[in-house]
């Protein structure tokens, strides 16, 4: 079980975490609850219906990472020629995200918080610990290490082209090989989390 997911028969997972892991995975996802932020939400006390109905932004973001994770609905994002093909995708988008990115948004943030959550509540131990997931905590999960890995993947200028032969073959001096670490190593616990998914 060390460094990868088993199911546990019931629908969850399970994975046993040194402190070091378990450290690492807290402040990525911390970082990404940073990167994420909260979104335009309604103040406390608002109407929760006005809340479901409240419109969200209708430009994708300018940080590359940010523009990954919430990503235009139609066309091929800002760059595309402007044609009326593409006048309109981008028209498309920017009314779909309007009235989507608040939800995601949040969705994100809660996988985000499973994390934090399930990490914090490991009884701390030298040795390691063993973190159990429910069904909806796997799922959670599945979704914060693949928006850590996609915000990564932005991070290191990965392509869906890439093999991955030019971050293997980083030197150890080269200031991405943490990043690149780190996203090798979430890649793998998340091909491992998908594993105990599958039927």
């Amino acid at each position: 079980m060390a460094g990868h997911f088993e199911a546990t028969g019931d629908g969850g997972a399970a994975i046993a975490l040194d402190e070091v892991e378990i450290s690492i995975l807290r402040s990525l996802a911390v970082q990404l609850l940073e990167l994420i932020g909260p979104g335009e939400e309604p103040a406390e006390g608002d109407d929760p219906l006005a809340a479901l109905l409240a419109e969200g932004p209708s430009e994708p973001p300018s940080d590359p990472a940010l523009a990954r994770l919430f990503p235009d609905a139609y066309g091929g994002g800002p760059d595309v020629d402007s044609d009326a093909d593409g006048e309109k995708d981008r028209s498309a988008s920017a009314e779909f995200r309007r009235f989507t990115e608040n939800d995601l948004r949040s969705r994100k943030r809660e996988d985000g918080f499973a994390v934090v959550r399930g990490l914090d509540s490991l009884t701390p131990d030298p040795a390691g610990a063993v973190l159990t997931l429910k069904p909806e905590e796997s799922r959670q999960w599945l979704g914060a290490l693949n928006d850590l890995r996609l915000a990564i993947g932005t991070r290191l200028e990965v392509t869906d082209d890439d093999d991955g032969s030019e971050l293997y073959a980083l030197p150890d001096e080269d200031p991405r090989k943490p990043m690149v670490m780190a996203y090798l190593w979430l890649g793998g616990l998340q091909e491992s989390l998908v594993e105990t998914l599958l039927p």
